[in-house]
């Protein structure tokens, strides 16, 4: 006979413990002690085998009852009901330990054991240790394509649609690195692709006037700051470097019997080592600001501390203080500034896209011109450098 919550309720404990049972294989079994557990009894294989479902009225008995029924459900199928809750419990307590955050470590640190760029290291820390934070504790078999595009679509609403991009790939990175390892079955960031907004293209601010071109060389020439700033911009101008590039240049890289700056692939932006040819006046600002940072080994090392480099922050301050605003002229600047007028001077295009280190996309093509390109572009930076001080004199 089925019991009744009433009954179940009334039930009082006894010196033994006894059972009150429902059909099935259910039953309650009261304790001596006052408590109230549900239990089934069933057989696989001939054995005796016994289920908990937990105590009431936590569990009620209209729970109870279908508790019952997905074990007898199991038990049709041929299954075991207790060692299938065991392998739900094993699975629930796995996906509670493969968390994004915990992933997301894992792939930082396959970036490092690769040979990542410390700043792609950084870059990608920034990314998934910030941005992607409150996804951080959510395993990743429950986080959802709305749950990343919520995330994203807030990073956007801030006018970093740059950043929500470039936030959606490492994601979907993560997530292939946790596909690959058996531990989520897709990437929820792929429905996604074309849900984003573009990025606002903004170029960087340069001046491209050659009498204001020499106007600047010669604000540089009389900056009366810190030297290695004064010399990291006049760097900048004679060599068409990245800041990133040149704030970095090591005094191992600088060869000035052959005049050449060899820049490692690390520090390029498309991973491909660089040679930079120097001319005469590339030379002599190496070798003024040289004894600067003896027994270091940056070229150009930070104010506070010969082991770090200058920040594109100081270069950038400096124009300021010389009165070139943000929207006039950038330290990125400067490689828009030699290609307008290289250009606009029937320079060869192609020598200058690989003097900028610009990647052309033909594979076939780029290795010709990093092969034949060499001389073509010592030429250039010759020519670009007396052209700065025609623009000098002109001024």
């Amino acid at each position: 006979m089925a019991i009744t919550d009433i009954a179940l309720h009334k039930a009082k404990p006894r010196e033994k413990p006894y059972k009150i049972t429902d059909g099935g294989g259910l039953y309650l079994s009261v304790t001596p002690n006052g408590s109230k557990l549900w239990r089934m009894k069933y057989r696989v294989a001939g054995r005796e085998k016994l289920l908990s479902f937990g105590a009431y009225p936590i569990i009620s008995l209209a729970v109870a009852r279908e508790e019952r029924d997905d074990a007898k459900r199991i038990l049709a199928r041929g299954g075991d009901p207790s060692i299938q809750r065991k392998q739900e419990k094993a699975q629930a307590a796995s996906a509670a330990n493969n968390t994004f955050g915990s992933i997301a470590g894992e792939y930082l640190e396959t970036l490092v054991a690769n040979g990542a760029a410390p700043a792609t290291v950084e870059k990608n820390r920034w990314l998934l240790n910030g941005l992607a934070a409150p996804l951080a504790k959510r395993p990743v078999t429950d986080i959802t394509p709305a749950d990343v595009l919520d995330l994203l679509k807030k990073v956007e609403k801030t006018g970093r649609r740059e950043s929500a991009r470039r936030l959606r790939a490492t994601i979907g990175a993560v997530f292939r690195l946790a596909i690959t390892t058996l531990r989520a079955t897709n990437d929820p960031t792929f429905p996604l692709k074309g849900a984003l907004l573009r990025p606002q293209v903004r170029n960087h601010a340069a001046i491209t006037d050659e009498k204001k071109v020499g106007g600047l060389m010669r604000s540089i020439d009389e900056y009366d700051g810190w030297p290695t700033i004064k010399a990291a911009l006049q760097m900048l101008a004679l060599t068409m470097a990245r800041p990133g590039e040149l704030r970095g240049m090591r005094r191992t890289e600088v060869d000035f019997k052959k005049a050449v700056w060899s820049v490692p692939a690390e520090r390029m932006k498309m991973r491909l080592p660089h040679d930079v040819p120097l001319s005469q006046q590339a030379l002599k600002v190496l070798r003024d600001v040289w004894p600067l940072s003896e027994g270091a080994e940056l070229v150009f090392p930070s104010i506070r501390s010969n082991r770090k480099s200058l920040s594109e922050n100081a270069l950038n301050s400096a124009l300021r203080r010389m009165g070139y605003t943000k929207e006039e002229m950038t330290g990125h600047g400067f490689r828009t500034t030699a290609s307008t007028i290289l250009n606009s001077r029937a320079f060869s295009g192609d020598v200058i896209e690989v003097a900028l280190a610009h990647l052309d996309r033909n594979k076939v093509r780029r290795t010709y011109n990093r092969a034949t390109y060499w001389p073509e572009r010592v030429h250039l930076l010759n020519a670009w450098a007396d052209l700065l001080d025609e623009f000098r004199r002109a001024a």
